[in-house]
């Protein structure tokens, strides 16, 4: 199988470089295939004529995203469309990366995959409007949600947590945020299953379990050995410039629809911290 992926140089990405076996992966990330540039977007892909375009490539600051509003849409939105352009064109499956923000974070209990979309965010509303674009021009196209990534080789929260606790007696974690946090390496491999299932239409993927972001922490901090202090805050006394949802847990329902199940968050914890280690 013959499989292109846009977004080589990302946390996600550049585990689905190391972790893809078994198919030829040609893989792309700027400046050599921006997505907002359609002609770079068709070169890349015509260049390979794969069976599956992986769109991970994403402007993922999210509160840069507040004060970046062009630039949120011209990739999330405008850039996606692009690549769904030329897999059209090409005949090719594709796989687009999307997030926990495109919902209000208002519920109570896991969001389904036809939950309505009701972003709070720019960053929330680029990538909802992302989803809506790729799903009108590729209707069969999968749609992958998942949320609070985590992995070595990038910008994470835990990567944050433990190199604050290095130097600080206590951290200030927010607790009435609560979400799934998933492991990069977790998330690739059910992407690769997905691919070779032939997997369409709106799919939750993360780790199993829910925390809040405190909760993340004190675990993080226990995990890792450190007696560093970890102290519950409100989110307001933590402002950001982008709203977080409260409440963002993804219902695993559809990924069990394909027979994959995912492994605890705390567990992915513990192997995170193993790599990172090695």
């Amino acid at each position: 199988m013959k499989v292109t992926l846009f977004g080589a140089t990302g946390l996600l990405g550049k585990t689905l470089m190391r972790e893809w076996r078994g198919d030829e992966l040609t893989a792309f990330g700027q400046p050599g295939a921006d997505i907002r540039d359609a002609r770079q977007v068709q070169r890349a892909v015509q260049q390979v004529c794969p069976e599956w375009i992986i769109l991970a490539a994403a402007y993922t600051d999210v509160d840069g995203c507040e004060s970046n509003q062009e630039l949120a849409f011209a990739v999330n939105r405008d850039g996606a469309v692009n690549v769904a352009n030329v897999a059209k064109q090409v005949g090719a499956k594709l796989l687009f990366l999307s997030t926990d923000y495109v919902f209000d974070g208002k519920k109570t209990s896991p969001y389904e995959t036809d939950d309505p979309r009701n972003p709070q965010s720019v960053y929330g509303r680029s990538k909802a409007e992302g989803e809506i674009g790729l799903l009108e021009l590729i209707p069969a196209c999968c749609v992958v949600r998942t949320s609070w990534l985590f992995g070595t080789g990038g910008k994470c929260f835990p990567d944050t947590i433990l190199r604050l606790a290095a130097s600080r007696p206590s951290l200030d974690v927010v607790n009435d945020q609560r979400g799934s946090p998933t492991y990069v390496v977790d998330l690739a491999r059910a992407i690769m299953q997905l691919c070779r299932k032939n997997a369409s239409g709106i799919v939750h993927v993360t780790n199993a379990g829910e925390c809040t972001w405190f909760e993340f922490a004190r675990e993080i901090v226990r995990s890792a050995g450190l007696s560093t202090g970890v102290q519950p805050v409100s989110s307001q006394q933590m402002a950001r410039p982008a709203p977080r949802p409260a409440y963002s847990v993804l219902s695993p329902k559809s990924l069990h629809s394909f027979v994959i199940e995912m492994p605890h968050w705390q567990d992915a914890l513990r192997r995170y911290l193993v790599e990172r280690a090695g």
